[in-house]
């Protein structure tokens, strides 16, 4: 696996001071994991994460997602809130969790009939990878105003991220670089078969009460056609089904990013789990996120983060 090599540091143990995490008001993800667009990049995730056989099909075997579609995706963003906001030992806690629940379960290679354990390393990158690279593609085509360096930041700090779950973070791309060198070589390996077929149909009609079919397609639809429409070329090739022009599909998330930053983020951050105004509440108002403090030259950004 193409990686940049390199350690991540272990957490930070609090000081006198409020606990800021494992990663603080300081870093990048902190700034940018509080934009409301995260949710159509974790669905750009799930597509992307779908391409590889194998770890599709311990998504197949083992989660009840077609059951449970919306308590999914709410515990996905829950783990998230809680690594990037909550305390260091929320966050450690959590990682402990995730990586007990994959130590016990095991998929069948679609292709081999081989088992093999879901917490491979080679499944756990490609997850990760996909994950970071969906969250920070959005985050940068939808007009959040990273720089170079702060994208790379980005890349390394969340190596915190994958040690969670049970990484090696000397293994993990430390940069925006090695992250597309990842891909280049994981590339001949993806495959849409009928597992990657499946999350796609289940994606753009998940299963939800007639009453609220209407809403679902107004609603739900528009959102996971434009986080498909964000993959990269090849993933449209694999899937066979071509989206709208590159120049439709930056305008759409631009247009999204605006409607949806236009809410005011104490509405958004009153729903529940609430990560990011516990957070604040334990580091001050200081410490309230946006991604737009990142065009201050004089921001708390230009600082090193804590990763």
């Amino acid at each position: 696996m193409a990686a940049t090599r390199g350690t991540a540091s272990a957490p930070t143990p609090p000081g006198p001071g409020p606990d800021p995490g494992l990663y603080g008001p300081a870093s990048v993800t902190w700034q940018c994991h509080g934009d409301p667009i995260m949710w159509i990049a974790g669905i750009r995730a799930l597509y992307l994460q779908a391409l590889h056989p194998r770890a599709v099909r311990g998504v197949m075997e083992n989660s009840d997602f077609r059951s449970d579609a919306w308590g999914r995706l709410l515990r996905t963003a829950d783990f998230v809130g809680t690594i990037t906001y909550g305390t260091t030992e929320a966050a450690e806690r959590a990682g402990a969790r995730v990586r007990r629940i994959h130590r016990s379960l095991s998929a069948t290679d679609p292709a081999t009939g081989e088992r093999f354990p879901v917490d491979d390393p080679e499944l756990l990158l490609w997850v990760h990878c996909a994950q970071i690279d969906s969250f920070l593609h959005v985050l940068r085509r939808s007009g959040v105003p990273l720089t170079a360096a702060q994208a790379d930041r980005y890349v390394d700090e969340n190596r915190v991220n994958a040690r969670l779950v049970g990484l090696d973070p000397a293994r993990v791309p430390a940069g925006t670089d090695a992250l597309a060198a990842y891909f280049e070589e994981v590339r001949p390996g993806l495959a849409a078969g009928p597992d990657a077929r499946a999350v796609v149909d289940f994606l753009r009609s998940p299963p939800t009460p007639a009453l609220l079919v209407p809403g679902r397609n107004l609603l739900w639809r528009p959102i996971a056609e434009l986080a498909y429409g964000s993959l990269p070329g090849y993933a449209h090739r694999l899937y066979g089904r071509a989206a709208p022009p590159a120049p439709v599909i930056t305008r759409r998330l631009r247009l999204t990013g605006t409607l949806l930053r236009s809410i005011p983020a104490g509405l958004r951050w009153q729903l529940p789990p609430g990560h990011i105004l516990k957070a604040m509440r334990r580091m001050g108002p200081g410490s309230r996120p946006s991604a737009y403090t990142l065009r201050t030259p004089a921001a708390i950004l230009d600082r090193p983060g804590r990763a």
